[in-house]
Order: structure tokens, then C-alpha cells, then sequence
């Protein structure tokens, strides 16, 4: 149950009101039922949920901003990548964030990241669209807890795609916007549909905390062989490290996050993100047979008459993705946690050699 002691960090109370009556911790087939309902996306034939993101079909790392304060200032790497936000000027985008979302009817999931419960971090996902619940419910961890959804998050991220920013009002740079208070736990993120950037806000964070906490946050897929002997393979995005860690003969930790501590690595999240061009049965089985009733497939062409996904059509990107949690890989490793690493790999070659 949301109260108001659980969002007391959040500037604009008035969001409570229709949280009172919003779904929360909903069935994956809730959600597909409504977001198909409200034409948010299609029904696929083999029974994903397929969505569209818009103009942004990718995420917009330029338009992500983290509030600096008396904590952050001196422990964030400020740049380019690290751009900072006065506290004033989030105190103000989230007023009025939380002004566009107050009539409308948002949807409430309790999750977690983190299958090591020694470093489990708490998050709520608020969201304007069914489908966005969706895919956070996928992605991260469901605690299948009555009790935990009790408890206060230590973050809360909102996602609303039809709030437009100003950038001269708002001092941002588009309309899009990905805001971070590290200190508040809050993250907001606005005018944009694509569903990666709720995943990687979380990584920001947890790129954060967890070195804070002798713990390495690693961009990389892991598995485990017969021997209990466990491999990470890094590389950047279209290099082959959910194709590679997705092999039948092992079995998988995860495709993407994960933290490195003293007793080993763990997965940060409860799914996977799978980029799904050219897709086939025949060479990635387990990816093919993961994406069914429940997995979001995010800008895959469906077609309009049989349903069917067309894995190999790029006409609205290459960047076509699938989500779906580990559980829908037959020999995933649940909880998601392998001990220290016997093989590293790092892959070099993208999609252009």
C-alpha cells in the first residue's frame, strides 16, 4: 500500500491522491489485459506484448542529469556523461512533473535489483503506461513478498512520456528528460517511451552505491558451466554478450548488470534485455523460445493481418529489443548469483567488425 510516509521524499504530494486508487503490484496478465485495452501497443502471435517507443528508440544519454548536492558533489566523476542539476531547478521540474501526472490513472510496482540480498536496493516504479510496468516487472526482481511491498523504497523512479520538458524552463537540453537525486531516492524520467532508459537509470544508481560498498557494478553478461565454474563476457551494446551467455549448454546468471563482491558476482537485475534483429530459432533457441506471453518486444515490426514479428525488418530501428525475466530461460540460475569468475572475456567486434 502506497502511503504518505513511503513518497514523504516526493516535492508534490498531490500524486498521492490518484496513487490511492492506481494498480499496484499488478499480474502480468493485469497489465498486458490493460495496456493492450488502451491501444498501448499489440498483442504479438506468440503472445508478447509489442510496443512502440517513437521519435526515441533508444536511450538519450545526453538528456540524463544527476542533482548535485553538499553529498554529490564531491563523489560523482562530473563531465559529460555526469551532468550536473541544481537542486532548485529538479525541485521545479518535479512539481510540475507531478502536476502532469496527478489526474491520470498510473500504474505502481515494488521490485527490486540486486539477487545478492546483501546489496538489494528497493525501488518503486511509477508509471504512466501499463506496458512500462510492464517491462519493469520483467526486467527487475519480484519479490513474490506481500511483506516487502510493505516497505518504504529506497528509490522511486517515475516514468511519464507525455510530460514534455522546457529546456529554457527547466534547464535541460529537449524535451526528454532523465533527472537523478541520489540523496532524494527519486528519478524522473519524461518525454521519452523508450523502456531502457528505466533499466539503465538503475545501473546509474547502483553504479553509485555499490563501489561505496567494496562492491564492482559490471556491464556484462554472466554464466556458469557444468563445473559450477562461472564466465563474464564484456562488450559493448551489439557484440554478442546475451547471444553468447544464452548457450544451452551453460547456464545463465544473467545477460547484462551485475555486481562483483567478495563472495562472488550477482546479477543486478531479474530479467533480460535481449536485442532481437535478425533473430532465429535456429541460432539463439533459448532468446527465441524466452520471448512468449508475458516478454515485452519493444519497436519489433508485428505484422498487421497474422501477428507474427518480423525479427529481421529495421525499418523502425536496429535497436529492436526483447525484455523477459530469467525464469523464462529453461536453465537459468535462480537466484541469479555464480561464484568468482574462472574466464573473462572481452568482445571487441561489433556488428561492423
Amino acid at each position: 500500500m502506497v502511503t504518505a510516509n513511503s513518497l514523504s521524499h516526493l516535492p508534490f504530494h498531490g500524486l498521492l491522491e490518484n496513487l490511492a486508487t492506481s494498480p499496484k503490484n499488478s499480474t502480468i496478465e493485469n497489465l498486458l489485459s490493460i495496456a493492450e485495452t488502451r491501444g498501448e501497443g499489440t498483442r504479438a502471435s506468440n503472445g508478447a506484448f509489442a510496443a512502440l517507443t517513437g521519435e526515441h528508440t533508444g536511450r538519450s544519454p545526453k538528456d540524463k542529469f544527476i542533482v548535485i548536492d553538499d553529498q554529490t558533489r564531491v563523489t560523482v566523476d562530473w563531465g559529460e556523461v555526469n551532468q550536473p542539476m541544481q537542486p532548485e531547478a529538479f525541485d521545479a521540474l518535479s512539481e510540475r512533473f507531478f502536476q502532469y501526472l496527478r489526474d491520470k490513472k498510473v500504474f505502481v510496482e515494488d521490485l527490486r535489483a540486486g539477487a545478492d540480498m546483501t546489496y538489494q536496493l528497493k525501488i518503486r516504479v511509477i508509471a504512466e503506461f501499463a506496458w512500462h510496468a510492464l517491462f519493469a516487472k520483467q526486467l527487475f526482481i519480484d519479490p513474490h513478498n506481500g511483506d516487502f511491498h510493505s516497505l518504504s523504497p529506497d528509490f522511486t523512479v517515475v516514468v511519464a512520456p507525455g510530460f514534455q520538458a522546457d529546456p529554457s524552463r527547466d534547464k535541460v537540453r529537449s524535451s526528454a528528460v532523465i533527472a537523478i537525486h541520489l540523496t532524494a531516492g527519486l528519478i524522473l524520467i519524461g518525454g521519452t517511451r523508450y523502456a531502457g532508459e528505466i533499466k539503465k537509470s538503475i545501473f546509474t544508481v547502483l553504479n553509485y552505491l555499490l563501489p561505496l560498498k567494496s562492491v564492482l557494478p559490471m556491464h556484462c553478461s554472466a554464466n556458469r558451466g557444468v563445473n559450477g565454474e562461472t564466465a563474464l563476457f564484456f562488450g559493448l551494446s551489439g557484440t554478442g554478450k546475451t547471444t553468447l551467455s544464452a548457450d544451452p549448454e551453460r547456464r545463465l546468471i544473467g545477460d547484462d548488470e551485475h555486481g562483483w563482491s567478495g563472495a562472488g558476482i550477482f546479477n543486478l537485475e531479474g530479467g533480460c534485455y535481449a536485442k532481437c534483429i535478425h533473430l532465429s530459432k535456429q541460432r539463439e533457441p533459448q532468446i527465441w523460445n524466452a520471448i512468449r506471453r508475458g516478454a515485452v518486444l519493444e519497436n519489433v515490426v508485428v505484422d498487421e493481418r497474422t501477428k507474427i514479428p518480423d525479427y529481421d525488418d529495421d525499418s523502425i530501428t536496429e535497436n529492436t529489443r526483447a525484455a523477459y525475466p530469467l525464469d523464462f530461460i529453461d536453465n537459468a540460475v535462480l537466484p541469479s548469483m555464480g561464484g568468482h569468475p574462472k574466464h573473462i572475456f572481452f568482445l571487441t567486434a561489433d556488428a561492423f567488425g
